[in-house]
């Protein structure tokens, strides 16, 4: 079997290059899909993150405001550092379970996107690591669009994460996405 890693920051289209490897038949583990699993009312994961940040962080049915979260840890890298502590753990041990899944159905080519490039997990799994990254004013648009979030809001998760320098001193690829769904396509084309 044949891992792919697929990271980016926010906003770079990370989703859209694992889409790409999905119509090619590949399996994808989305990491976002399995932290929103795993802070559900009653996983052990939100339970965490409540003893931490208090109970602010709910909505009125005990389920996680990802909005009330991330307006504390994205003004405060050191908030955002606790939160990963936590998260992190749980989300290396779905991957690893999702990859065994994998593993033992014989899947041919398989892609985790993640969009925090953690060693154990993520690099240490994977046979390639594929970065994606757009311009700063390009991923704000993405995130203010996708998100409902003010160009402010946008920029604070921006600079909460690593740089595209950073993302990219990690590469065995770079697809650079400040254009169209072609040009994406094109530097996806013939790259396994």
């Amino acid at each position: 079997m044949k891992i792919i890693g697929v990271t980016g920051p926010i906003g770079s289209g990370k989703s859209t290059v694992s889409g790409y490897f999905a119509k090619k038949g590949a399996k994808v583990i989305d990491a976002d899909l399995l932290y929103r699993g795993l802070v559900k009312k009653g996983n052990p994961a939100l339970d965490e993150i409540v003893r931490v940040f208090g109970d602010k962080v709910l909505d009125a049915e005990g389920q996680l405001d990802r909005k009330k979260l991330g307006s504390i840890v994205f003004d405060d890298k050191d908030k955002l550092e606790v939160l990963n502590g936590i998260t992190h753990k749980y989300i290396i041990e779905k991957i690893n379970e999702e990859v065994n899944k994998a593993k033992e159905s014989h899947v041919q080519l398989l892609v985790i996107e993640c969009p925090i490039p953690i060693k154990h997990g993520f690099i240490d799994l994977v046979d390639k690591v594929y970065v994606v990254v757009a311009d700063e004013k390009v991923r704000a648009e993405r995130i203010m669009i996708r998100n409902n979030l003010s160009f402010d809001e946008a920029m604070k998760r921006i600079r909460s994460q690593m740089t595209n320098e950073e993302y990219k001193s990690i590469a065995d690829i770079v697809i650079v996405n400040d254009s169209n769904i072609d040009s994406l396509i094109a530097q996806l084309e013939g790259s396994l």
